[in-house]
């Protein structure tokens, strides 16, 4: 069985390269997280595997909601950025949400009509 975590980001906050990616691995980890205290085989399997990870383009805070409510609704490991505000943004604007680490075909269920970032 495959594996992987995806992250969403916002797009519609024209935030630059760097913040992205500083949100990028905020999401990420903190799913990880997730998944080490609520889904440990399928973290240590998707360790063991690499750790694949894809970037995927949200268009809307709504649409994060709903990725985020979707995977909470399937039992996946799920984590919702929400901005610390000490640079490009104000506090708490939600910025990404990342989805696994977990099944492949669950992930994919949720995140498979997303274009790459």
């Amino acid at each position: 069985m495959e594996f992987k975590q995806c992250i969403v980001v916002r797009t519609d906050l024209k935030m630059g390269r760097g913040k992205t990616c500083a949100q990028v691995a905020h999401a990420s980890l903190g799913a990880a997280e997730v998944a080490m205290r609520r889904a440990e085989e399928w973290y240590r399997e998707w360790k063991r595997a690499g750790e694949k990870k894809v970037v995927l383009r949200g268009e809307s805070l709504r649409q994060l909601q709903e990725v985020y409510a979707r995977a909470s609704a399937m039992g996946l490991p799920c984590f919702i950025v929400r901005d610390a505000g000490l640079t490009q943004l104000p506090p708490g604007t939600v910025t990404a949400v990342a989805v696994g680490p977990a099944p492949a075909e669950q992930v994919d269920r949720i995140t498979g009509e997303l274009r790459l970032l």
